[in-house]
């Protein structure tokens, strides 16, 4: 295979273990915040960012692979 190959599939990964890793995350955090949100309304706002927080891994994900598929 040659470099252009190996660049994609290496950028390919970057995302789709961020995304993955993110899904994950936002599961965890979405079932825990549902419960602490039925026990405390007041918190919903902290759930709602708490939930947000994971997408940033996504972003990041996707700024390493354009970085990857730029390289000279």
């Amino acid at each position: 295979m040659d470099v252009e190959a190996w660049k994609a599939i290496s950028a390919s990964a970057a995302i789709f273990m961020s995304a993955l890793a993110t899904s994950f995350a936002q599961a965890r955090i979405g079932s825990a915040g549902a419960g602490a949100i039925a026990e405390k309304p007041e918190v919903a706002g902290m759930i709602i960012a708490l939930e947000a927080l994971p997408e940033l891994m996504v972003v990041l994900g996707f700024v390493i692979a354009a970085m990857i598929l730029t390289m000279k």
